[in-house]
């Protein structure tokens, strides 16, 4: 845990302080933090995205079905809970609630996936399997299903406005799915289901560029941080709630239930239990929407994580000695 404390929580709470730093001595500003953003939204994280999934291979989906099922299953169901948590509890815009969506509904998987799960359960080809497959939901599956309904509420609001008529319930899904970190993922979904080998000495086109999707997202963060009031309010504590015990309590419950591989389901809970997903806090720096308690919520959860990571640990070994299959 002190490894993981050291090499993957550490970093981003330095960078972010950095970039928190910089705001408040003006060396960066608010509107410039959302140009770095929209930097990483339109280059850095789809060729994120596209490089680390497009590496997977058809088999990787069938070795493990249930694991596969289990995990897009639980996981989309609780990207739409905190949709709708925060759409009918707190009456947020259908934007807005996409936002939240995107941070509390989704883990950090691409960036903190291996930092954390490899000095836990080693360096395994099970532990890319789970990665790979959580990264797949999160990327191929939640980011379009968010972007299409913040696209959405954008559009509704601005005909409201304007007293324009409803635009066409599909333009917003056509739009969502034309940004590279929409279509991205999905193309790397389609090679990989079509059997399409990934030549690796196309590799480096793509890292150098993706190389800076998590340090330049989490400095834009504490840029954005600076640049507007911190609130830790009831909304950013439920975003925390639900993605740091909904979620991985959700995972932990049906894994028991379908009887999934012990090592598996532990692996899965502590992907589920990862701090908010930064493409969440990148998307909503981009469309100025929910920033200031988004990213309160990302550093709340992120903080949090250091003791609740072990706390699933512990209590997932628990569950599997109270229930034995």
């Amino acid at each position: 845990m002190v490894h993981i404390i050291l090499y993957a929580i550490v970093p981003i709470l330095v960078i972010m302080m950095l970039g928190y730093y910089s705001g408040k001595t003006g060396a960066f500003t608010g509107e410039q933090a959302r140009t770095l953003n929209k930097v990483v939204l339109n280059y850095a994280l789809p060729a994120a995205l596209f490089i680390s999934i497009v590496k997977a291979n058809r088999q990787m989906l069938g070795v493990d079905v249930k694991l596969t099922i289990i995990s897009f299953v639980v996981l989309i169901a609780c990207f739409f809970l905190v949709y709708y948590v925060f759409r009918i509890f707190y009456k947020d815009t259908m934007a807005e609630s996409a936002i939240s969506a995107l941070i509390s509904g989704s883990p950090t998987i691409g960036f903190l996936g291996f930092a954390v799960l490899e000095p836990i359960f080693g360096s395994s080809a099970s532990v890319g399997l789970v990665i790979a497959i959580v990264a797949i939901e999160v990327n191929a599956i939640g980011i379009p299903i968010g972007l299409a309904l913040l696209n959405t509420g954008n559009a509704k609001l601005a005909a409201a406005k304007s007293g324009a008529p409803r635009p066409n319930p599909w333009k917003p899904v056509i739009d969502a799915i034309k940004e590279p970190v929409a279509w991205a993922p999905i193309l790397a979904v389609i090679l990989v289901l079509c059997g399409v080998k990934w030549p690796s000495y196309l590799d480096p086109s793509f890292t150098l560029i993706s190389g800076a999707n998590a340090s330049v997202a989490v400095f834009a963060a504490g840029i954005t941080l600076s640049s507007v009031k911190i609130q830790i309010n009831g909304q950013a504590v439920m975003g925390s709630f639900l993605k740091l015990i909904v979620m991985p309590l959700a995972l932990l419950v049906v894994g028991i239930i379908f009887k999934m591989d012990p090592l598996n389901l532990k692996m899965l809970v502590v992907c589920g239990a990862l701090p908010p997903a930064f493409s969440g806090i990148i998307i909503s720096s981009r469309y100025n929407c929910y920033v200031a308690t988004g990213t309160s919520s990302l550093a709340l959860s992120t903080i949090l994580f250091m003791g609740f990571c072990p706390l699933w640990i512990w209590l997932t070994e628990l569950a599997l000695k109270w229930f034995p299959y």
